[in-house]
């Protein structure tokens, strides 16, 4: 063709479609009628139009073509923990993550017949050693992520590994040898906080250690710098799709006032959240979508939760569901053939900026009041997080937020109380915490318990 098919087209503007919708309303508000409002207070419209954006938004760099399928993996075991990371590459896993407890594991036999040259590891310690992480380094330096976030104990524990002195000190040894290190905010989400809260405290987090190491570290290091990010994707299938994305704007926004390396690296997890005990199998549907978002938002690594996490010990059958989940996304969907899959929706663009603008006056907020430990310190992050996670139990609870098969259509004849393999309800454990931690916990609890109580 020598003339695009649109030229013959006359361009119509947002001013027509709102006058078009109006005369068909037949005199019912168009506010009223089709403009909703979310948690977020976003004002979601019916339609969106180029004429919403003064510029058009940029082309992102996002790779929807590169996203790993990553299999994780509690190491309890070495040799069985080897076996399983083996078994799980060759029915397709392309990366996989070692949680690993304690620093007296043999490196060399739990990594024992992996290509590291083709499948990247990532490592989450629950401890903090400087001689462990140099051990993984000498043994694959390349192929090796190691996750190293002690805010991220500290906002789960209530505690320090050690104390603050020591703990930032191993952190800025760790972080000069590795030149990477990890924020994890999936227990925000989990918790209960608000998709703007999840960002401007995952840049609050990372600011931390940002403001920490623009003293201590080289220049060289600080530009060549790899920033990680593991997020929890949650049901709101649209505004989680954007929630990546604006973490990448937020990013670029701060690592340039450090001059650092303004990429980053996002591993995504389905929400543990909204997961029910009852009617488990919508687990699976749920972790579908999310995944969706978390790929179409442009995670760079994904790892699935089995929809059986929470009340059964490790199996084959739930994880090899939930890694085929990701293989249909991929090979059968095609999830992984479209570069920035989400660049020119008029209405992920305009949620993207919405919140990253809402997130960044957070933020703003955060540090002109002392910054994000001191405001964890003092219980404000915390207290926030219990407001927002009250208004969702509230919805939940008064059936506007519905959870199929739960508060919605539930199914009198299930029977669980003999498939709980684990305690799958917050547990309380009273100690003494430098600060109050962040607790995550499921919607659906005090129904499933009292459903529980009910049963013969």
């Amino acid at each position: 063709m020598n003339k695009p098919l649109f030229n013959d087209f006359q361009e119509v503007s947002a001013k027509q479609w709102k006058q078009k919708i109006q005369f068909d309303l037949k005199g019912a508000d168009y506010n009223d009628t089709l403009i909703w409002n979310t948690e977020e207070a976003i004002a979601v419209k019916p339609f969106y139009h180029a004429d919403d954006f003064k510029a058009l938004p940029e082309v992102t760099n996002t790779r929807a073509t590169q996203w790993k399928i990553c299999q994780s993996i509690f190491v309890s075991n070495t040799e069985l923990s080897n076996l399983k990371a083996i078994d799980a590459i060759t029915r397709g896993a392309e990366s996989i993550k070692f949680i690993v407890p304690s620093d007296t594991i043999a490196i060399d036999a739990l990594l024992k017949d992996i290509d590291l040259n083709t499948i990247p590891i990532h490592f989450e310690l629950q401890f903090l050693s400087e001689n462990f992480i140099n051990k993984l380094l000498d043994f694959a330096p390349k192929s090796i992520t190691v996750h190293t976030d002690i805010i991220e104990n500290l906002v789960r524990s209530g505690n320090w590994f050690i104390n603050l002195k020591d703990d930032f000190q191993k952190f800025e040894r760790i972080v000069k040898n590795t030149k990477s290190f990890r924020v994890d905010t999936s227990s925000y989400q989990n918790a209960g906080a608000s998709i703007v809260q999840q960002l401007a405290y995952s840049l609050a987090h990372a600011n931390e250690y940002l403001n920490h190491l623009d003293h201590v570290v080289a220049n060289e290091i600080k530009q060549s710098l790899n920033v990680s990010f593991n997020l929890s994707i949650g049901s709101n299938y649209f505004f989680e799709i954007a929630k990546l994305r604006a973490l990448r704007l937020l990013w670029q926004t701060l690592a340039s006032a450090y001059n650092l390396n303004t990429d980053c690296n996002i591993l995504a997890t389905p929400s543990k959240r909204n997961k029910t005990l009852y009617d488990y199998n919508t687990n699976m549907l749920r972790t579908t979508t999310e995944c969706m978002s978390a790929i179409l938002g442009g995670a760079d690594t994904i790892c699935n939760l089995p929809y059986d996490a929470f009340y059964h010990k490790d199996n084959e059958f739930g994880e090899r569901i939930a890694r085929n989940q990701l293989l249909i996304l991929k090979h059968e969907s095609y999830f992984n053939t479209v570069n920035n899959p989400s660049d020119g929706s008029y209405y992920i663009e305009s949620l993207t900026l919405q919140l990253a603008d809402k997130a960044l006056k957070l933020f703003k907020d955060i540090e002109a009041n002392g910054g994000f430990l001191k405001q964890l310190k003092a219980g404000t992050i915390q207290r926030k997080i219990k407001e927002s996670a009250l208004k969702e139990q509230q919805d939940f609870n008064n059936g506007e937020l519905i959870l199929l098969g739960t508060n919605k259509h539930p199914n009198p004849d299930d029977k669980m109380k003999g498939e709980l393999e684990l305690y799958p309800f917050v547990k309380t454990k009273p100690r003494k915490t430098l600060i109050e931690p962040i607790i995550e916990h499921r919607l659906s609890e005090p129904l499933e318990q009292e459903r529980l109580k009910k049963e013969e």
